[in-house]
């Protein structure tokens, strides 16, 4: 079974004193106590990132480790990856976070991890990266278009839906204007769970935080609220 969980915000790195998304990710592994990888590359493999990670994961049934492109643990990172149960990527830029991966040859190694059942998990870049476009402040000041990415799922994503300004506009516009495929939008604290290349479930970390399928019928913009299910409601 392929699995992609996208967060649209919220897990260890917003949300130190809830960890409903991010025990929600460690349950999605078969294993009682799954090997999971952090790889921070989005945001240069930042120190301080990374410490977040382990901070959290250490405490958890897990087994944590970190892939940083600055510092490669081994020259055989297909191996190193292929050897996890879930993968875990990082916030920060997406279109750095593309061109790296391709690089280095990343991508094709996350598509096969993917395809042999690994669970890929990732919040805000870690999150656009895996579908065909998404909306972007990679390019400096202000929010573009990106049209590049893995491709893994169809259509384009937003995370921050409620947690930028801008986020809920600019989207809407981009879809509006054909910059971008329609696509659905995910607020801080959701975190959208893939299994093939649909949506399973889409699952919060805050009681009132949901996810929009966004579409454009050619005159107007639609935006439709999606089923959400909260966390810490047992």
């Amino acid at each position: 079974m392929r699995q992609i969980i996208a967060l649209g915000g919220g897990g260890f790195s917003m949300e130190p004193d809830n960890p409903l998304l991010d025990r929600y990710i460690l349950n999605q592994s078969a294993k009682p106590k799954p090997t999971i990888c952090f790889i921070p590359t989005a945001s240069g493999d930042a120190e301080h990132y990374i410490a977040k990670f382990y901070h959290f994961f250490r405490n958890e049934h897990c087994q944590p480790s970190d892939l940083s492109l600055f510092r490669p643990p081994t020259r055989d990172l297909e191996s190193y990856l292929l050897e996890k149960d879930i993968i875990y990527v990082g916030g920060g830029n997406t279109k750095n976070l593309l061109v790296l991966w391709r690089e280095w040859g990343l991508d094709a190694i996350m598509k096969k991890a993917w395809e042999q059942g690994t669970v890929l998990a990732g919040i805000s870049a870690g999150s656009i990266c895996w579908f065909e476009e998404g909306v972007t402040d990679s390019y400096g000041k202000g929010l573009e278009p990106l049209t590049n990415g893995l491709g893994f799922l169809t259509g384009s994503n937003c995370p921050h839906y409620d947690g930028e300004t801008d986020r809920r506009p600019r989207y809407q516009q981009f879809v509006a204007a054909g910059n971008i495929k329609p696509g659905i939008a995910a607020d801080d604290g959701v975190a959208l769970h893939y299994k093939e290349k649909d949506v399973w479930k889409i699952v919060s970390s805050r009681p009132q935080a949901k996810a929009y399928q966004v579409d454009y019928d050619g005159k107007q913009v639609k935006e439709i609220e999606l089923e959400t299910t909260f966390l810490g409601a047992d």
